[in-house]
């Protein structure tokens, strides 16, 4: 079956001041799909989603979104088009409550009916948001507080959800279960795009998987291509992986 084109790149340069740091970079993205960047320290994959979520201006290049191109746009236009982006790292305010975090995140969605019922679907899905939503966000573990990152994304309603590095600093078991959300968001027709230092974890939930290096696209794919490539794991995944099952959970 085919697959619709969600996001697309063409040509894209983009970097800071005088230094560029992507260099023409040019791909797909499949809607309904779970696609992993990877690739070495300063590839460009942070800076990738930077341009894309218009906190970087291009010097070259076009990204589009539904056919649609989104140069110039600010981010709070590109949240209303379908857009979110989870930057690296804790994205929340610890001194204030899980609630008021949440209400935060849906300030852009002007039916507060609207976000009423958004946000009981939130706490549904993630239950201890709702025990604990009296709570101050500083209170939660590392994994909790990523938890309550992707439910104030999904107060929005987005299409495409773009997560930067989500298992940095979570324990592998935490990764985990925060692996199996992405899962379920695809099952409900989420696109997710996300870079992800645990590469060989990321690509093993993954539908297609993205190489970047300096800048570049390397190699572009399904995710169980990219598993087994002998060059990539030498490069990038620590070793040979043509052995490498993929788990779909």
């Amino acid at each position: 079956m085919a697959t619709e084109t969600l996001l697309s790149l063409d040509g894209v340069v983009a970097g800071y001041g005088a230094m560029m740091v992507l260099h023409g970079t040019s791909f797909e993205v499949a809607a309904r799909r779970i696609t992993t960047i990877i690739g070495p320290n300063g590839a460009g994959k942070s800076t990738l989603f930077k341009a894309v979520f218009g906190l970087l201006p291009l010097a070259a290049g076009d990204i589009r979104f539904k056919g649609r191109s989104i140069i110039g746009l600010k981010p709070r236009a590109l949240l209303d088009l379908g857009i979110a982006y989870m930057p690296q790292g804790r994205n929340l305010f610890p001194e204030l409550t899980v609630r008021h975090n949440l209400e935060l995140g849906g300030v852009t969605v002007r039916d507060r009916a609207l976000l009423r019922r958004r946000m009981d679907e939130v706490m549904d899905r993630f239950p201890i948001l709702r025990e604990r939503a009296g709570e101050q966000a500083s209170t939660f573990s590392g994994g909790e507080q990523k938890m309550l990152e992707i439910g104030r994304a999904l107060l929005l309603a987005p299409e495409l959800i773009l997560v930067d590095e989500p298992s940095m600093g979570l324990a592998p078991k935490v990764t985990a279960q925060l692996f199996e959300t992405l899962i379920e968001l695809r099952q409900t027709g989420v696109t997710v795009l996300m870079v992800e230092q645990n590469a060989r974890s990321a690509l093993a939930i993954s539908d297609d998987g993205i190489v970047l290096e300096q800048g570049r696209l390397a190699l572009a794919g399904s995710a169980d291509e990219i598993l087994s490539d002998a060059r990539i794991g030498a490069l990038f995944l620590g070793g040979g992986l043509g052995s490498a099952k993929k788990q779909r959970l």
